[in-house]
């Protein structure tokens, strides 16, 4: 069985040795590059562009602007709509393209453009007593915007122990390792588009749309993809623009966005507000939960975080509220961060279930146990498999919880305060509809195909393991092709829902081959969409506990991680390898959203300031010390075929709370505000 043996990468030696070819690196004969110029006002219409200077320069082949752009046509996403029309919905909106025959050029001649702008007042002050905050139709992708269970504000009145407290959490952007590129070339009226994608897939779906073509008149492949974390979860503006300019100049356009226009066009998470209040028994029992979560969108497109939603989910409680509320500024749309909504929402939950622990006297690990629910609280429906509590004891017993003194600001290490803390994690378990096909090839090895993607998840390798599996062959024998378009519909590697998705098309394509014999030239195909929307209704989840040391020095503010250690029922593990990889991929990333990272908006202009790697911070080695994450035994075979939860997200989720805990046990200050700078440690700290 090659299903839960830790197998390195396959495509580890190309990644390391530089063969392996991401979007910006494909060899396309006679290319050009497409530079994108940004529009320099919050608000406003562009009232002229003189581009006589810049076409008079070496290189260049067109500049191309909402007077001269190709039309496009309908899209469900308006952030695509680029070059179409002289409105300028927030500093950095695409006004403008400049192809050049070299990346030079182009840059050069899209400094000499003189883009006269029609100023506008604009609004890029979020705040959740903003007046023109509204209730959302839905929130990301479909939810309910508000559920109502029982009488909270009776429970509430009536409850022993009341927590009411406001967390907020900034701006934060994804910034993966590899910028959003793209080459789009035309050919007898087709278009094939190389991205730097999570979703090859639905790339093409956006394209097909926009250049009103039919399905197979576009082919999106993405081969290689350094990193995403959601901001390259669909099509961005950048595929879009290299579509255009390869129009318009009948040649192949290259276009990458650098890093500061990353910061506009490609998505960031919005700035949440989030109220919660707790109603216990003394026992520290739930009779009420209220979670109110406010954050902003664009003008261009609504987008709401389903920051509340985890509240659904995770503990037992007799009246059970969650409400979301958003406003539309003139800034650039937020989008999907990794684990949108229960990310934020955990580090307002969990930071709430540690001060309604310390209010009862109770255990944190102990309080959260006392309120497992029977079923999902918000919909009633059972669980497929709920191993929380399992996790939270293994959790404890490997870290060394037991005998921990819940007092506050006790313990000493030199100039060191030091303190533990812990928060829970969920994550849904989802299962998308999915296409694969398997070829039995005249040398006896098997070809598999399917629209998966791998942004550094290890996706290649978990496949072609359970595809050896389901053909009863060694690895050695399956070649797992991936992420293009032309192989057909599938999942996009998001929501952690990519292994749990594609594996199940992969194998019924593969038990199909079998029962047809699996004779030399042979393809099988399958598609899951009936099986998956099949399934009996049931909460589907995966499940962490986070455990973290922190030492804070009271004098400078810093605070340092010498060890965090998470357990995790996540289903049943391909590749124990990349598995442990991207939760602690995620732990870290949940380190550096505590402590580190923080878009920051300069509300005058519009603009986020600190928009490269210089000013915005994020972990790396040096910033923890110790990091360990380990399995709990999670049976369900109410998943899918190979019984897979995703696991790229959940390690993120309560990270954040689980070392704002921890911070509050070495100093006695509770931090509700992210992130934990060594300012906001000094003037608390100071206070106290």
């Amino acid at each position: 069985m090659s299903v839960g043996e830790a197998v390195v990468r396959i495509e580890g030696r190309d990644k390391v040795t530089g063969a392996a070819r991401y979007a910006g690196d494909i060899p396309v004969a006679g290319f050009a590059y497409g530079w994108v110029v940004q529009s320099t006002i919050a608000r406003g219409r562009v009232s002229s562009v003189d581009d006589g200077e810049a076409l008079a320069r070496p290189g260049v082949l067109a500049v191309l602007h909402h007077g001269n752009a190709p039309r496009l046509g309908e899209a469900d996403d308006a952030t695509l709509l680029v070059l179409q029309d002289p409105r300028v919905p927030h500093l950095g909106w695409p006004v403008a393209l400049v192809v050049a025959t070299t990346a030079e050029e182009a840059r050069e001649a899209a400094a000499t453009l003189r883009i006269e702008y029609q100023v506008e007042s604009h609004d890029a002050a979020f705040r959740a007593e903003h007046p023109r905050m509204y209730v959302p139709d839905h929130i990301n992708p479909t939810y309910e915007t508000e559920t109502v269970k029982g009488d909270v504000d009776g429970a509430l009145a009536t409850a022993e122990v009341v927590v009411d407290a406001t967390y907020t959490t900034p701006a934060q952007h994804n910034n993966p390792m590899e910028p959003h590129a793209a080459v789009a070339e035309w050919h007898d009226g087709r278009l094939t588009v190389h991205d730097s994608s999570q979703g090859a897939y639905a790339v093409k779906q956006a394209l097909t749309r926009l250049f009103s073509l039919q399905p197979d008149a576009v082919r999106v492949v993405s081969e290689h993809v350094g990193g995403g974390f959601g901001n390259k979860g669909t099509a961005r503006p950048h595929v879009v623009l290299a579509a255009l300019g390869a129009a318009a100049v009948d040649r192949p356009v290259r276009v990458v966005l650098t890093r500061p226009q990353l910061y506009a066009l490609t998505g960031y998470r919005t700035p949440i507000v989030q109220r919660v209040r707790l109603g216990a028994h003394r026992d520290g029992r739930l009779v009420a939960l209220d979670h109110l979560a406010s954050s902003q969108t664009s003008k261009v497109l609504e987008f709401t975080e389903q920051t509340a939603l985890i509240s659904r989910s995770m503990y037992a409680s007799g009246a059970l509220r969650t409400r979301h509320r958003v406003v539309a500024l003139d800034v650039p749309t937020p989008r999907w961060m990794r684990a949108p909504g229960e990310s934020p929402g955990s580090f307002a939950l969990e930071s709430a279930i540690d001060e309604l622990a310390i209010a009862c006297g109770v255990d944190p690990v102990e309080l959260r146990i006392a309120n497992e629910p029977e079923s999902e609280p918000a919909s009633g429906l059972p669980f497929s498999s709920r191993n929380l509590v399992a996790c939270l004891r293994e959790g404890a017993r490997r870290f060394g919880w037991s005998g921990r003194d819940p007092r506050p600001a006790l313990r000493r290490d030199g100039r060191w305060w030091r303190g533990t803390g812990v928060a829970a994690a969920t994550y849904p378990a989802r299962s998308n509809p999915s296409s694969a096909s398997v070829t039995a090839e005249d040398d006896g090895r098997f070809t598999v195909r399917v629209t998966a993607a791998d942004i550094g998840t290890g996706a290649r390798t978990a496949l072609t393991q359970v595809a050896a599996d389901a053909l009863q062959v060694p690895m050695s024998e399956v070649t797992v092709l991936i992420a293009d378009s032309d192989f057909g519909p599938a999942s996009v590697a998001g929501g952690s829902s990519g292994t749990a998705s594609w594996s199940w098309a992969v194998v019924a394509a593969c038990r199909d081959l079998l029962a047809q014999g699996a004779a030399a030239g042979t393809t099988a195909q399958a598609n899951t969409g009936k099986a998956v929307a099949a399934r009996p209704d049931l909460a589907r989840h995966a499940y962490g506990a986070h455990f973290v040391e922190v030492a804070v020095d009271p004098h400078t503010g810093e605070v340092r991680v010498p060890r965090m250690l998470g357990a995790f029922a996540v289903g049943r593990i391909v590749n124990p390898l990349t598995a442990r990889s991207q939760l602690i991929g995620g732990m870290t990333m949940g380190l550096s959203i505590a402590l580190l990272e923080e878009s920051t908006m300069d509300t005058r202009f519009g603009d986020f300031v600190n928009h490269d790697l210089a000013n915005y911070h994020v972990a790396a080695n040096a910033d923890i010390q110790s990091i360990e994450a380990v399995f709990v035994d999670d049976p369900d075979d109410q998943l899918n075929p190979v019984g897979v939860k995703g696991l790229g997200e959940i390690g993120i989720v309560g990270a954040t709370a689980a070392l704002a805990n921890a911070v509050w046990h070495a100093t006695g200050v509770r931090h509700r505000d992210l992130p934990i700078r060594p300012d906001r440690v000094l003037n608390a700290t100071y206070a106290v």
